[in-house]
């Protein structure tokens, strides 16, 4: 059905004429023609429907300047990428959903410099195939005294892989008050499962003695596993079984002992004011002969999973096929590296390696720029928003020492007015906008920026004057 003459209808222009102006052909030469048509054809579709609900508004956006705008805009929309870096004051420093351990720069640019072609599996010494691990087994075996090691890409799959290659269809005993949900309900029992290996467990949720492993040694025993609850505590009336003792247990029995770690670090994390978590070198020396930890958590590297141990039993589980689908790409094998390499100096570790620096950041540092920024915030928001600034506790995350909490300083920011908590999220969502979005977190009727995290004062504050509050 056509319109009548003289119909605002007509007044539309065709896809054609639209894209022969002269400014929407400047718009094809940075996005590209089949983009750009398909904005324009949304933008008069949209045309056309408003005109029957606002014909001169419609047809006022249908000069050149308008629809030019319209449809620069959608196409930046499109354009933009939905990953994007954030402003991270939750007050967990390791946030899962925002991609947990911030990497040095040292990682950054390792990672740029390999992202071209580079020699990933090639020996330049032999000019033939080489292999991708001996980027990183001599380091990790320098910093944690295992024979050989190999990597995946995260903790889980370094449990998997393993399990695979030494228990498959056998048994495996496990402490009941070990059977840990690492996260998104991915727990233990079920990588077991899937790894082919059966579960034995014993012990009791909060007692495990030596003699309940003994007592399920078996003929059809692969190996004994140790698991660290890093992402709980069971307190009171409890019993668990070392390492060392669990490896005497082991050798008397001729099977490996596999210890997961789940956050795992390099170093003694006391040093940094914080409780102290088993090392791999300590658990390696204590005699455990597969060691599985995190690369993305405490240790503040890239997502992979490491894995070290005896060099009989690594070369098992880098020959089983599923290694090449779980195996890490170049760019983040160079970025682990370069962080590795960090851990080889150990007296500027808090410096170079952000993780361990946000984690031992001084409560007074904080507050101090929670007291620096809560004006320029003020300024930003108006008067309908009260700001202070208020004492709260950081996490660390991602299950890593989960009931510890560490001293911070946070700007709070409530409505003015009697409906204090009204409005909350809509302003969450206006920070979380601005085009490096901020996240915080909703706390008594407050919305909280914990600066715990923050080291670009001038960044965050930079574009405060973009925040839509309407």
């Amino acid at each position: 059905m056509t319109s009548p003459p003289n119909s605002p209808q007509q007044s539309v222009p065709s896809v054609d004429r639209v894209l022969n102006m002269n400014s929407v052909a400047a718009l094809t030469e940075i996005h590209g023609r089949a983009p750009v048509t398909e904005a324009v054809r949304a933008v008069i579709d949209e045309s056309r429907a408003a005109i029957g609900t606002d014909g001169e508004a419609a047809l006022a956006g249908l000069e050149e300047g308008a629809l030019t705008k319209r449809i620069g805009v959608r196409l930046e929309l499109a354009a933009a990428p939905s990953l994007k870096p954030v402003f991270n004051l939750t007050g967990t420093v390791l946030h899962t959903n925002l991609g947990r351990a911030p990497l040095p720069v040292e990682a950054i640019a390792a990672m740029t410099e390999v992202a071209g072609a580079a020699n990933l599996e090639y020996d330049l010494g032999s000019g033939k195939r080489g292999d991708r691990d001996s980027h990183l087994e001599a380091l990790l075996a320098e910093l944690t005294g295992a024979e050989a090691a190999t990597v995946v890409n995260n903790n889980a799959a370094a449990v998997l892989l393993t399990l695979n290659s030494l228990a498959m269809r056998k048994e495996v005993p496990v402490s009941r008050g070990e059977l840990i949900e690492i996260g998104g309900a991915f727990r233990i029992p079920d990588i077991m499962s899937r790894a082919g290996a059966k579960l034995v467990e014993v012990g009791t949720t909060n007692r495990t003695h030596l003699k309940d492993y003994a007592e399920a040694v078996g003929p059809k025993t692969a190996a004994l596993m140790k698991v660290h609850t890093s992402n709980y505590r069971v307190e009171g009336f409890t019993k668990s079984v070392s390492g060392k003792e669990l490896a005497g247990l082991a050798r008397q029995h001729d099977l490996p002992l596999i210890e997961d770690l789940g956050s795992g670090t390099l170093v003694d994390l006391a040093q940094f004011g914080l409780p102290h978590e088993p090392t791999a070198a300590e658990t390696v020396a204590a005699g455990v002969d597969v060691v599985t930890f995190s690369g993305d958590k405490l240790l503040g590297g890239p997502q992979a999973g490491l894995i070290v141990g005896r060099r009989d039993l690594i070369e098992r589980i880098k020959k089983n096929p599923m290694k090449r689908a779980l195996r890490l790409d170049k760019v983040t094998i160079a970025a682990l590296a370069a962080v590795l390499r960090l851990y080889r100096d150990p007296d500027r570790l808090a410096q170079r390696v952000p993780t361990l620096r946000l984690l031992a950041r001084d409560e007074a540092d904080i507050r101090a720029a929670a007291e620096r920024m809560r004006g320029p915030v003020a300024a930003a928001l108006g008067d309908g928003f009260e700001v202070s600034v208020i004492a709260c506790q950081s996490q660390i995350g991602s299950g890593s020492q989960p009931v510890e909490r560490l001293p911070s300083a946070a700007i709070a920011i409530q409505p003015a007015g009697k409906r204090k908590g009204a409005g909350l999220s809509r302003l969450g969502n206006a920070f979380q906008k601005l085009p490096v979005p901020v996240v915080g977190r909703i706390h008594d009727d407050a919305l909280l920026f914990d600066l715990r995290c923050l080291e670009d004062e001038a960044g965050f504050l930079a574009q405060l004057g973009g925040l839509d509050l309407i």
